[in-house]
């Protein structure tokens, strides 16, 4: 879940201009930052890029690399910040993934006198290079590491004094962007997307060596060519403008960018979702696969399909290889925010060996997992900085309503922009005052039921999320086989009330029989609910009940003064297992 950026250019560039590259990529990790020039230079530390660039040396350079690093092996420390050199310092590297059978590789060695410094797994790629090149030249020493190390990768390697940067990769996401006078490597376009709209996306078990020019090879080191893409995603450079944080930005955000996606489902992308609806017809079976946030907006997808009497399944990726039978007859709906999801990426790899059909809906364009899709879909929502889905998770679910449409579910998605607005504009300042009185609490318990349920572990994992609070959500009918016994005095719990629906008012009562503190969300204004969300169609409701629920994560976190755009030990981005 790093991010790395390699920049190869004919002319001097200052060093700061690989850093605000690599702050582009901070959603793929933020506790540590650092570069490499080919002049030997290694600057590192750890802590956010925006504080080591105001303090950094500027210095001019032709080759270098950059990384920005979530810590999977070894503590957050400036030892275990990237880039990492050998024991010379004649090379170094930058590495995003895990190499599992790094021990074994380690241990080796550390028998042939290798010293290191860090507590990473990383660390042994620079020091396997020293070792290999005293006897291969750098393409053998490159297949031979393709073929004996076990895990993920994605490598950027450079060696003093020369102008070239040596790429290769395995499950983890990489890109060349080609400008008129640089190369850039980035873990996504993101990294590059300002400076050209000229792309070469790597594929597994291939390396590139850019220099003056480029050359890619397969995991046998022949020389292989590759299509250069055009590309149209723009980065812009977001700001958080008068907001405090980019989390209350884009919640504030999606009812423009739901407009966004319906404009766009009504034109230039109703081929697709007409293709879409045509593959779900004719499928035997039809799995939706996705992890966190995006799972729970493919549970909804699954919710909406089955009202219309299109039978559907939703599975963690995770777990998907263990509770799913696939054959050529099946269809594949993979979501994903990122398009770069470790555990997404492997069950459609599992998928694809058994024939079935992919497609997926991402907000990335050029993504992987829209690259290994038969067919495609874009949520465009713009980019998030903030860690926590919001926007994302919004323009997902819309999509998937605007699917069950077009089976005959009859929902006015034309005013669904109109209905978020209201809901923002009329409740932000009573959710403001209930985080006042919640943000002590260590547990929330949210009730659903039906459609609601999906939203209710939406909102407990936002909870977990940003504020770090224990928080479950629940089926509501599952409440007396066992939470029922963790309610007591004062205990908070949250109610998603749909429209007359009461299953939901008897599990709430049942609450606070046992003395909860409970708050109700509904559009059924006979309840008189603590939040009325005004809308005729329970599916609406399911995107507003949501929205409430991250404007309380967002304003608990604020009064508890916590890091909300980057919540401890979470990335935006998941590339590994």
């Amino acid at each position: 879940m790093c991010g790395i950026i390699g920049i190869v250019s004919q002319g001097y560039v200052s060093s700061k201009e690989i850093i605000k590259a690599l702050k582009r990529l901070e959603y793929r990790g933020y506790d540590s930052v650092g570069y490499a020039l080919n002049d030997g230079t290694i600057e590192k530390d750890t802590g956010q890029i925006a504080v080591f660039l105001e303090k950094m040396e500027d210095k001019k350079f032709k080759t270098g690399i950059a990384h920005t690093r979530w810590a999977t092996h070894g503590g957050v420390s400036k030892e275990n910040a990237h880039p990492h050199p050998d024991c010379s310092g004649n090379l170094i590297i930058v590495h995003n993934g895990i190499i599992k059978n790094y021990l074994d590789i380690k241990d080796t060695l550390l028998k042939k006198g290798h010293v290191f410094k860090s507590e990473t797994d990383s660390e042994i790629i620079a020091h396997y290079f020293e070792e290999k090149l005293k006897n291969k030249d750098m393409k053998q020493a490159i297949v031979d590491f393709m073929k004996e190390t076990k895990g993920t990768f994605a490598v950027l390697m450079i060696k003093k004094g020369e102008n070239e940067i040596y790429a290769f990769k395995r499950d983890s996401p990489l890109a060349l962007g080609i400008g008129s006078k640089e190369f850039y490597l980035s873990s996504d376009i993101y990294g590059f997307s300002d400076k050209t709209s000229k792309a070469i996306f790597f594929d597994d078990d291939e390396f590139a060596i850019i220099g003056e020019e480029y050359k890619f090879y397969d995991k046998e080191g022949n020389p292989i060519e590759k299509e250069v893409k055009e590309f149209e995603w723009g980065f812009f450079e977001e700001e958080k403008e008068a907001y405090e944080h980019y989390m209350i930005k884009e919640i504030k955000e999606e009812g423009k960018t739901v407009r966004r996606i319906i404009n766009s489902l009504n034109n230039e992308q109703h081929k697709k979702i007409l293709e879409l609806n045509e593959m779900i017809t004719n499928a035997k079976k039809v799995c939706f696969i996705a992890s966190g946030t995006s799972y729970f907006a493919s549970l909804l997808g699954v919710y909406f399909l089955n009202r219309v009497n299109v039978e559907s399944q939703a599975i963690i990726a995770s777990e998907f290889k263990h509770f799913i039978k696939i054959d050529e007859n099946t269809l594949i709906v993979a979501i994903s925010q990122s398009g770069e999801t470790m555990d997404v990426l492997k069950a459609l790899k599992f998928a694809k060996k058994k024939k079935a059909k992919i497609a997926s809906i991402v907000n990335v364009p050029y993504s992987s997992v829209q690259r290994i899709s038969d067919l495609s879909l874009e949520i465009l929502a713009g980019q998030e900085i903030c860690v926590a889905a919001t926007k994302t998770f919004i323009n997902q679910i819309s999509l998937l309503l605007y699917l069950a449409n077009l089976n005959g579910l009859n929902v006015n998605l034309d005013t669904l922009h109109e209905r978020i607005q209201e809901t923002i504009e009329n409740n932000e300042k009573k959710v403001e005052a209930l985080a006042q009185t919640l943000y002590k609490k260590r547990d929330i318990y949210v009730l659903g039921r039906g459609f609601t349920y999906p939203i209710a572990r939406e909102i407990a994992l936002k909870l977990k999320e940003i504020p770090y609070i224990h928080a479950e959500g629940m089926m509501g009918g599952e409440l007396k086989h066992g939470t029922l016994a963790l309610i007591e005095e004062g205990t908070p719990v949250i109610s998603l009330i749909a429209y007359s629906d009461d299953e939901m008012i008897s599990n709430t009562k049942e609450v606070e029989a046992r003395g909860a503190r409970v708050v109700t969300i509904s559009n059924d204004e006979k309840i008189d609910p603590d939040f009325y969300l005004r809308t005729s169609k329970d599916e609406k409701f399911a995107i507003t009940a949501t929205i409430i629920g991250q404007l309380l994560a967002y304003y608990i976190a604020r009064e508890k003064e916590l890091p909300i755009d980057k919540p401890r030990n979470l990335a935006k981005s998941v590339t590994v297992e």
